[in-house]
């Protein structure tokens, strides 16, 4: 399938549910809205804040013109979910001076139905104010640990490791291999989630006058390539092999993955015990023991599945106990759903079926990730682990918010969102080496990488690399002002040899801001108590629209770069660091202000000078 093809075959299907006749099979009662909803107004924005209620996957919340409705969800232009996970939301979508009318509802499951709307509050976006927002924290209080939830990536699949295919002058091969190890050096990548190890150009499934024959010779070379920069693989089994599929003429993306259920349950079943049996005979049990094996992708989407909900649920139960009959140590999990869907439906088959499952892998975008993890503890699983095997800023192929300074601080807004919520959030994808829906057009073309062809950082990398510099411990942040905690957040860290670093970030969900909006700019105050020592030098680290931002030094007015414009961009192809004044705290205090644009992110660094 050609790349126009296959783009078009999936605007077509993308918004189709598989199975849509099963949805809401199994409801629970639905859970009570927040009991309180209190309102805070700003320059450009409202926040609203409410208590948690235990069990809550996420929060709906609806706005209207007058106290008594209509009431419709706010429309952030996510293009996917739109419940957050709780419990402080900012609206950046209404009109200045022009007073709404907010209310909440309580998401238990995106399967079932909402209750009712909670309290309902009026605010008002403010047209003027002076946007200070105030930053405290106090560095000889006691710290808590940095969970780099970011250590999972995820990936195209593993085969253009293998590919001799140039995109833009380029080696696909090479330069995604080099992805690859920068995700591990500037990251911290540790673990890698990718399509298709089944898929046929693998070769790993044929069949031979009838009989099966597994071979698993190419997936040995792009996992022994994987392994050697440091990453564990996580085995998406998926999608299935043409000689097994019950309907081979049914695929996706441009190349051809074929989306039906297997012909023969048994052959699916041995295929995924073959394939991890290999996997612990190649490389060792306590080292395949850390991996783990995901059980398809998206099937609750048509593109990606042409049974039934049931029909995937036995395909994991097939797949699960054939991967845990070769060692239980073996994590297997599902169910890999777009848009947090099936969550509760797959739970409840599996505990039917009485199948293994170790962690639940869903999928969002354009918010930050919903809480799972509350909504497993109000089921009584909480012993399972959330692992988000692909999140990112849109599920949206060739659109531009992916090329802007807009990710920045999407991205760190769903890290610190999912330090007590998620085990892994897995940004999609390390790399526009990417053929979904054909190769990339040109070097900036809204493609899903952090990084572009020819490997330069966009600013959605940079914000990553900046929260992976910070120190382990994280002493506790107050923030007061206009958007301060939820607008406007941040970490602060203490590092053993002294330093200090201040991450802080302006930024909204709200897409239609995706170019910024002075409105939202702030000017913030850092008030830091406690520091030890009697001078600090301080350097500032930026990324938004004018710095660390590649869209803001390539035109493009043509396609691709030729080879001078290449080593220019390589060479300038870093993060824009500057010094600032010197600071002598006064009994341990000391203060300072930056000016902190949206969408942005700035990195203030103390170094003690004696």
């Amino acid at each position: 399938m050609s790349g126009a093809d296959a783009r078009t075959d999936w605007e077509e299907r993308i918004g189709r549910r598989s199975d849509a006749a099963a949805e809401g099979a199994g409801q629970r009662s639905v859970l009570p809205p927040p009991d309180t909803l209190d309102v805070e107004e700003g320059r450009g924005q409202v926040t609203l804040r409410w208590p948690p209620v235990p069990g809550a996957l996420g929060y709906l919340v609806h706005r209207g013109d007058g106290p008594d409705g209509p009431f419709a969800p706010v429309d952030h232009d996510g293009r996917d979910v739109l419940a957050v996970p709780g419990c402080t939301y900012t609206d950046t979508t209404g009109e200045p001076g022009r007073t709404a009318w907010y209310a909440v509802r309580t998401v238990r499951d995106l399967e079932e139905p909402m209750g009712a709307l909670g309290p309902v509050v009026a605010a008002t976006p403010q047209a003027g104010g002076d946007g200070q927002v105030r930053l405290r924290a106090d560095l000889a209080a006691g710290a808590d640990p940095l969970r780099r939830v970011w250590h999972m990536i995820g990936s195209e699949r593993l085969s253009q490791l293998l590919t001799d295919v140039e995109t833009g002058g380029r080696s696909v091969a090479s330069e995604f291999d080099e992805a690859l190890r920068l995700a591990v050096t500037d990251l911290g990548a540790e673990r890698v989630r990718a399509h298709a190890v089944f898929h046929d150009d693998l070769h790993v499934y044929r069949e031979q006058d009838g009989v099966p024959v597994h071979d698993f010779g190419l997936v040995d070379k792009v996992y022994d390539r994987v392994l050697e920069h440091g990453l564990k693989p996580v085995v998406e089994l998926a999608y299935m092999p043409r000689d097994l599929a019950s309907d081979p003429d049914a695929t996706v993306f441009a190349y051809g993955a074929i989306i039906s259920p297997p012909s023969d349950w048994g052959r699916w079943a041995d295929l995924c015990g073959a394939l991890a049996a290999h996997l612990v005979d190649r490389y060792g049990i306590d080292e395949v023991a850390t991996w783990g094996f995901e059980v398809w992708n998206e099937a609750n989407l048509e593109v990606f599945w042409t049974g039934t909900r049931d029909e995937y649920v036995r395909l994991y139960e097939e797949a699960a106990r054939a991967v845990k009959a070769v060692d239980e140590r073996l994590l297997v999990g599902g169910p890999a759903s777009a848009a947090a869907g099936w969550l509760g439906p797959f739970l409840d088959g599996v505990e039917q079926r009485d199948a293994p499952l170790d962690f639940v892998s869903t999928h969002t975008y354009g918010n930050t990730p919903l809480d799972v993890r509350s909504m497993l503890e109000g089921r009584g699983r909480g012993d399972l682990e959330v692992w988000w095997t692909e999140w990112g800023i849109t599920p949206t192929h060739f659109y531009e918010v992916t090329d802007g300074a807009f990710g920045a601080p999407f991205v760190l807004h769903g890290m610190k969102a999912a330090q007590t919520s998620a085990d892994w959030l897995a940004y999609w994808v390390v790399s526009d080496h990417f053929e979904e829906l054909g190769r990339p057009p040109a070097l900036l073309h809204g493609g899903f990488g952090l990084l572009t062809v020819g490997n330069l950082r966009k600013p959605r990398w940079w914000a990553l690399a900046l929260a992976e510099e910070l120190p382990d411990d994280l002493v506790a942040v107050r923030f007061d002002g206009d958007g301060g905690g939820a607008m406007v957040d941040g970490w602060v860290g203490r590092h053993a040899d002294g330093r200090v670093d201040v991450l802080v970030w302006n930024g909204t969900i709200d897409q239609t801001k995706q170019r910024g909006a002075a409105i939202l700019d702030r000017h913030l105050e850092v008030v830091l108590a406690g520091l030890p020592a009697a001078g600090y030098d301080v350097e500032v680290a930026r990324v938004d629209e004018a710095h660390s931002n590649l869209r803001a030094r390539w035109s493009g007015e043509q396609a691709w770069p030729d080879a001078e414009q290449w080593r220019e961009l390589a060479e300038q192809d870093r993060l824009d660091v500057a010094a600032a004044p010197a600071v002598t705290p006064v009994d341990g205090t000391a203060s300072l202000a930056v000016d902190l644009p949206m969408p942005g992110v700035v990195r203030v660094r103390l170094t003690p000078t004696a």
